[in-house]
């Protein structure tokens, strides 16, 4: 993506008002396949029980209290909805939907990250 197109994409998000406690989050890219610790390939088709997803946070509405822009964020990718905004997809959320919150380092407190 060019700078010109990501310049395009960003204005457009930032010309989308979400209302109440929404969310507008963009998902990390992890959909592919996946090796095990021990070096076995797992295909991106394999069945392997719910498993929560990360994305980044591109807008909040007006009630959102504890997460902002450019947080990475931690929910459940089965209850979402999508939405395309210029030819990107993003995901929409409420803030109860989220079940972790990636702390910066300026609050991570020196306890280090364990997600």
């Amino acid at each position: 993506m060019t700078s010109s197109a990501s310049d395009r994409t960003d204005a457009a998000v930032r010309a989308v008002r979400l209302l109440h406690d929404r969310l507008l989050v963009r998902e990390d890219d992890g959909e592919g396949d996946r090796r095990s610790l021990g070096g076995i390939l797992i295909p991106a088709t394999a069945e392997l029980g719910k498993r929560l997803a990360w994305a980044r946070v591109v807008s909040v509405g007006p009630n959102v209290r504890h997460v902002g822009v450019g947080d990475r964020i931690l929910y459940d990718p089965e209850d979402r909805y999508e939405v395309e905004i210029s030819a990107q997809t993003y995901v929409m959320l409420r803030e109860r939907d989220v079940h972790a919150l990636v702390a910066t380092e300026a609050d991570a407190d020196g306890t280090g990250l364990y997600l």
